[in-house]
């Protein structure tokens, strides 16, 4: 057995929408409806531009595979999700325009620009670009 690539992240919001638009806005991804059961009202899946559902964005309401407790806000055990981007003057312009928190790391030694910010449900996200 081994692990070919991370698959996709889940993310359960009393925000449906505004998560949806936040990703879209500030990543280019492209929002389409998750595949039956679930409904386009509950759940969302954000596109790559490869044609990968790596977001998978759910109401609070949204029936689920495996059943535990909820809660938003900050997420618990998971610290952040890295996300290898590319377009970081983009990225940048988007944040500012916005308004938004962010914190800008960089790593000489591999060529690594790392964008920390957060979306609006606490979740951090950790935007690398190399030798971008």
């Amino acid at each position: 057995m081994k692990v070919n690539a991370l698959d996709h992240v889940n993310i359960i919001t009393a925000d449906l929408d505004g998560t949806c638009d936040f990703y879209a806005e500030l990543l280019d991804l492209e929002r389409r409806d998750a595949p039956p059961p679930l409904t386009p009202q509950t759940a969302q899946w954000m596109y790559d531009g490869a044609g990968r559902p790596i977001l998978h964005i759910n109401s609070l309401d949204c029936i689920r595979t495996y059943e535990r407790d909820v809660a938003t806000g900050p997420t618990g055990s998971i610290h952040h999700v890295a996300l290898n981007c590319s377009g970081y003057d983009d990225v940048m312009a988007r944040l500012n325009a916005r308004d938004m928190d962010h914190q800008v790391n960089l790593i000489a030694a591999i060529g690594l620009r790392q964008v920390f910010t957060q979306d609006p449900n606490g979740v951090l996200l950790e935007l690398n670009f190399f030798g971008d």
